[in-house]
């Protein structure tokens, strides 16, 4: 019987994950396509939750698609969209179909995206989201209902090391691991210096034993890419060094592959890492290129 992610995080096992964003439209064949770039390749792919607040396809229909097409999908399920009601609905859904890997987020808010006007529902938060499916995988609801049939989550958090206050996200990393997270996806590491110093912190307060750490990696085509999150994402920090040469460079696809490797390579031997999050946004044809240059690739082991 194949191992599910869940059982390669209980084995030990050094994680790779990739990140699929659904598309603007009705058109399954856009996961379908994306898909091959991912198989055999890593562990588990993130489905994006109308990420940025943009309406996209369902994260739940495009990780059915993903099942279909043998590659073990992780949900993401934001608080920004959805009551407590709607949220557990689409989460026995999902159990329903299959769906067991959960990636728990707030949810970017209405500013970022295409509806501003839309109102947020924000009903619980992401660490309340966590509690919510760990105790649904005890057989119960929010309303204390109890379940015939509860689900198996393998419940996901994310955690920014790089955003102000530094002392708050450690806690609020804490908490998310005391709620029931099995594993934490951070954002993507632009600073290694800092991501080193909240590693250090992590092992401190001994929470890299009770969760698997997965490293976010966002390989990036252009310098327009690196001023754009450094602007419009919140919490972003990028190191300096990375911008100057993705503006000198004479090939910055080429550039940004090279950076990607190389934050790879030094993060991956930092203690506590249990593995990589590979985010390719728009760009997921690179993934299969940018495990085996740094030297993680899975085509040959035994799944």
């Amino acid at each position: 019987m194949a191992k599910t992610f869940k059982d390669k995080i209980d084995s030990g096992r050094f994680i790779l994950c990739g990140e699929l964003g659904p598309p603007q439209s009705c058109n399954g064949d856009v996961i379908r396509k994306k898909s091959a770039h991912f198989r055999g390749h890593v562990d588990a792919v993130n489905i994006t939750d109308n990420q940025t607040a943009i309406v996209r396809l369902s994260s739940i229909a495009a990780g059915k698609i993903l099942l279909e097409e043998h590659i073990e999908p992780i949900v993401q399920m934001t608080c920004r969209d959805r009551n407590r009601i709607a949220i557990q609905s689409d989460l026995l859904g999902a159990a329903a179909l299959g769906l067991n890997n959960v990636l728990c987020l707030t949810g970017d808010y209405m500013k970022f995206g295409n509806h501003p006007e839309a109102r947020p529902v924000y009903d619980l938060d992401s660490i309340q989201l966590i509690a919510a499916l760990a105790r649904m995988n005890e057989g119960r609801l929010l309303s204390g209902d109890t379940m015939k049939t509860p689900p198996h989550f393998c419940i996901g958090a994310a955690a920014n090391p790089f955003a102000e206050p530094f002392e708050m996200r450690l806690i609020r990393l804490y908490k998310k691991i005391r709620a029931g997270a099995h594993f934490i996806q951070t954002q993507p590491v632009f600073d290694i210096e800092l991501f080193e110093k909240w590693m250090e912190k992590v092992r401190e307060m001994e929470l890299a034993e009770k969760t698997a750490i997965l490293a976010g990696v966002m390989p990036v085509k252009s310098v327009n890419a690196l001023l754009h999150m450094q602007k419009e994402v919140p919490g972003v920090r990028i190191d300096e060094a990375y911008i100057s040469r993705m503006k000198t460079a004479a090939d910055p696809e080429e550039e940004g592959i090279k950076m990607a490797v190389e934050i790879i390579s030094h993060i991956k031997n930092i203690k506590g890492i249990r593995g990589i999050h590979l985010m390719p946004v728009m760009w997921e044809s690179i993934t299969p290129v940018i495990l085996r240059e740094a030297g993680l690739n899975r085509q040959n082991e035994e799944k």
